[in-house]
């Protein structure tokens, strides 16, 4: 009986692989790495040798609805300015499940009631857990969740503290990683405000 058969069955499978990957590279050439290509042929069920993707070089494409950290959506004005949606009414902070997020209203200077804007907004990374609940129950669309997940650091306190001016991102940005869903709101959108237009045309 030959013992280690084994060992040699799975050296055997690594050569195979690595004999496969040079002839592959022969036979598609450059276009096999560092290309969208390149990176879909080696997902595929049929790649043949290494099918490995050189991240950080390569990056596996992620679908539109990938969520990782929130991040909080504001409309561009005429003049440039942000027009942030977010009303600090404190229902994403009330769902979410390891309480994470924390908010400030802005007040008014005179009269001291409550602007429906946030002064302050953070976000501790480390402790949300990706679940969605945030964008998922705001009612103004202003909390999304985003596809960056290249977020390391040796700074926990400096870096994985996300506030107000890091969260803020252009709804352009939204419509590019989600265009599915940014498409569908907006459509929603336009219709609710044709059913109020129709409506003051019935009773002025």
């Amino acid at each position: 009986m030959i013992t280690g058969g084994g060992i040699l069955r799975g050296l055997w499978t690594t050569f195979r692989h690595f004999v496969k990957t040079y002839l592959e590279d022969l036979r598609i050439g450059k276009k096999r790495y560092f290309t969208p290509e390149g990176i879909e042929l080696r997902r595929s069920p049929d790649v043949e040798g290494i099918f490995t993707i050189q991240y950080p070089e390569e990056k596996l494409p992620v679908p539109e609805e990938f969520r990782y950290i929130p991040f909080l959506v504001y409309d561009e004005g005429v003049n440039g300015e942000k027009e942030i949606r977010c009303t600090s009414c404190g229902i994403c902070a009330k769902v979410c499940p390891p309480q994470c997020i924390w908010i400030v209203r802005t007040n008014d200077p005179v009269t001291g009631k409550p602007i429906p804007q946030p002064k302050e907004f953070y976000i501790d990374v480390d402790i949300c857990m990706n679940c969605g609940f945030c964008a998922e129950f705001c009612p103004f669309d202003a909390i999304k969740m985003d596809h960056d997940y290249e977020i390391a650091s040796y700074d926990r306190l400096k870096e994985h503290i996300f506030d107000l001016e890091r969260l803020s991102k252009p709804a352009s940005y939204y419509a590019q990683i989600r265009p599915t869903n940014y498409a569908r709101e907006e459509a929603a959108r336009a219709e609710k405000e044709a059913q109020k237009a129709a409506a003051r045309k019935v009773n002025p």
